[in-house]
């Protein structure tokens, strides 16, 4: 990841805590290591290569199985790099992008897909596609003032973990067999409950921008 070196890269440590509760410790990331070739940078570039070969299955011969075991691996190695991460003491601003990268591209993969096939409705899809929108723009609102992207909210972490384990249970849920009528009610539960955390926890990311934005503003006065 790129850092900042605008500036205004040092405010946060110089905040008052009434202007952005957290924050100071937010864009922390710029201190980690410039490494690139780690083995949990290696997971998580092997998890966004298995984007495309998720959409292929789910779209082409919709291989629902195989795409559900794309999806597990995916689940394990997004456990996995952390983890090696802070054991094999390998965390980089790499690593602190591509981790995040894949989380999403896997949940707007999915939910293209799933409306492509009438998995989920459309309105599911615009929520939590226009989630990724407005932190786009929170994005580039953060490079206007010489900042990098803020670290991942744990809240975010959860919702994306709990989505993952809910798109393999949809999908199971749109088949046939006895087990649809018990899949189907966990699925679905699943899926409003990450989702709501996945809103909120962009609500917190559009609520730390906007207390920088302020911040600098007021810093920059007469």
């Amino acid at each position: 990841m790129t850092s900042s070196n605008g500036p205004s890269a040092a405010a946060p440590a110089q905040r008052p805590d009434g202007v952005l509760p957290g924050a100071p410790a937010v864009p922390g990331r710029n201190e980690l290591p410039d490494r690139v070739w780690t083995i949990p940078n290696a997971l998580s570039v092997l998890r966004l290569l298995g984007v495309p070969l998720f959409l292929w299955l789910l779209l082409g011969p919709e291989a629902d199985g195989w795409a559900v075991a794309v999806l597990m691996v995916s689940g394990v190695t997004d456990w996995a790099d952390g983890k090696l991460a802070r054991v094999l003491g390998q965390t980089s601003r790499l690593g602190a992008l591509l981790d995040p990268a894949a989380d999403r591209l896997y949940i707007v993969a999915t939910l293209v897909a799933f409306v492509l096939r009438d998995v989920v409705p459309l309105w599911v899809v615009a929520v939590l596609v226009g989630r990724e929108l407005v932190l786009g723009v929170m994005l580039l609102v953060l490079r206007r003032y010489g900042y990098p992207p803020l670290q991942v909210h744990y809240l975010g972490k959860a919702a994306t973990f709990i989505l993952l384990y809910a798109f393999p249970l949809l999908l199971l849920a749109d088949g046939d067999g006895p087990l649809v009528a018990v899949v189907q009610p966990v699925a679905w539960a699943l899926t409003i409950w990450g989702g709501v955390l996945y809103v909120v926890a962009g609500l917190l990311y559009v609520v730390q921008v906007v207390g920088i934005v302020r911040a600098e503003r007021a810093g920059s006065g007469p």
